[in-house]
């Protein structure tokens, strides 16, 4: 998967909380990259039911994604479910 750098400023511009390109440290920026990749990912997964190493790859992007989510969780409530609702993650 390749991710030209204008959607990753993108991402990074509509989802980070200083609103910046440069900020991409922020949990927020770095739930949203990870996201788009899951997306992707599955997509794939859905035309090559048997790439094994893709479907390993996802596991463990789903993994890292949901413990930053938890550690945001923690550390600030607003802008968990700030992020929640703008990627659509919780139904």
């Amino acid at each position: 998967m390749h991710i030209t750098r204008e959607e990753k400023e993108q991402l990074f511009q509509t989802h980070s909380i200083q609103q910046s390109v440069q900020d991409t440290g922020s949990s927020e920026s770095q739930i949203a990259l990870a996201t788009h990749r899951i997306r992707h990912i599955t997509a794939h997964l859905k035309s090559h039911k048997k790439d094994k190493a893709a479907r390993l790859g996802l596991i463990k992007l789903v993994g890292k994604r949901k413990r930053q989510l938890s550690y945001l969780q923690q550390q600030d409530l607003g802008r968990y479910r700030r992020i929640i609702t703008s990627l659509g993650l919780r139904k």
